[in-house]
C-alpha cells in the first residue's frame, strides 16, 4: 500500500478492499495524529484536517474503483473516520464527501443508478443532482443499516441526516418498521 512507510500510492490501489485498507490508514492518523497520512506535517490526534479529507477523496475516486459504487466495507471505514474526528478545519469538505459517499452506496446497493465516483463525490456537484429523493426502490435494510451507524453519535452530518429522513418520510412507512432510527441527541 505504501513505499517503505511514506505515503499511500494512489495508483496501487486497485480494489475497494483496497481503499478500505487505505482509509483504514486515514482513520488510524486521525486518531493518533500519526502514520504515513501524517507524516512530514504537524497534525493533532482526533483532529480532521484539509490532507485528511484530501486523502478520502482521493482514495475514493482512485481510478480502478471510480466507475464501482462505494461498498459497504468503505462507508463503513467512513463513518469509523466520521466518529474519530473530534475536531475539524477542513472547512467541511469531509462532511460533504462522507454524505455523498453514504449515499452513492445507498443508492447502488439499493440497485438505483449512480454516476462515477470523481462525479457524485465532487464538491462541485450537488448530491440532490444525482441522490435518490424518493424512496421508491431505497431499500429499506440499507436505510436501517445507516440510521443504525447514526444512531447515537456526538458527531452528526446534517445533510445525510436530512436526505435520510426524506427516504424514509418518503416511504410512509409506520415509525414501528424502523424503531429508533433516530435518537433525540442528534
Amino acid at each position: 500500500m505504501s513505499a517503505a512507510g511514506g505515503p499511500i500510492d494512489i495508483s496501487a490501489i486497485a480494489s475497494p478492499e483496497a481503499v478500505v485498507a487505505a482509509l483504514a490508514m486515514v482513520r488510524d492518523s486521525v486518531i493518533t495524529g500519526e502514520g504515513p497520512t501524517a507524516r512530514g506535517r504537524v497534525h493533532f490526534s482526533r483532529m480532521l484536517d484539509p490532507t485528511d479529507a484530501s486523502w478520502c477523496v482521493r482514495l475514493l475516486t482512485a481510478a480502478a474503483v471510480n466507475n464501482q459504487p462505494v461498498s459497504r466495507a468503505e462507508a463503513e471505514v467512513l463513518f469509523e473516520i466520521n466518529d474519530a474526528a473530534t475536531e475539524r478545519s477542513d472547512d467541511g469538505r469531509f462532511d460533504d464527501l462522507f454524505a455523498k459517499a453514504i449515499v452513492h452506496h445507498a443508492a447502488a446497493a439499493s440497485g438505483l443508478p449512480v454516476p462515477p465516483r470523481s462525479v457524485a463525490l465532487s464538491p462541485g456537484t450537488a448530491i440532490e443532482s444525482w441522490a435518490p429523493t424518493k424512496a421508491v426502490g431505497v431499500n429499506i435494510e440499507v436505510l436501517e443499516w445507516i440510521a443504525g451507524q447514526m444512531r447515537g453519535k456526538r458527531r452528526s452530518n446534517r445533510q445525510l441526516m436530512a436526505l435520510v429522513a426524506s427516504l424514509i418520510g418518503a416511504a410512509t412507512l409506520p415509525l414501528t418498521h424502523l424503531p429508533n432510527v433516530f435518537d433525540i441527541s442528534m
